[in-house]
């Protein structure tokens, strides 16, 4: 499972109440009077923005990666990679195949090396989908 900030610089994590329930969530909205103006931008970028939110570390995910999105807007165009964590992974059959061959060969590697092939996983979630008869 997903492991989350525990950084809030911008003040976006809020409780989310539904019924008995509470939530954690990452608000643009109450990110949003220390981001600036974050209401234009496209939608798309607002996903990028709350995940960006949601990671935020100072390793991978820096204060400077989401001022850098959001200051997009500027100028429609950046040189920054946007630092994008999904929180689940779709494989088919055609790729997923050789990434679980690979997971396969790293672990026995690491076996082999003396070490606990167990710390070999994906970061995120991955399901494997095989819509074709696969051959053995």
């Amino acid at each position: 499972m997903a492991s989350y900030s525990k950084i809030n610089s911008f003040n976006a994590l809020k409780t989310l109440n539904v019924g008995s329930a509470q939530y954690q969530i990452f608000s643009l909205q109450q990110a949003a009077p220390k981001l600036g103006d974050i209401h234009k931008l496209p939608k798309s970028l607002k996903v990028l923005l709350e995940n960006l939110l949601r990671f935020e570390d100072n390793q991978t995910v820096s204060a400077a990666h989401i001022h850098a999105l959001v200051d997009w807007q500027k100028t429609k165009t950046s040189d920054q990679e946007i630092q994008y964590r999904p929180a689940r992974v779709l494989m088919q059959d055609f790729t997923g195949v050789p990434a679980v061959v690979d997971l396969a060969a790293m672990r026995a590697a690491m076996a082999k090396a003396g070490g606990d092939p167990e710390k070999i996983n994906p970061l995120s979630p991955v399901d494997l989908v095989i819509d074709h008869s696969v051959m053995v």
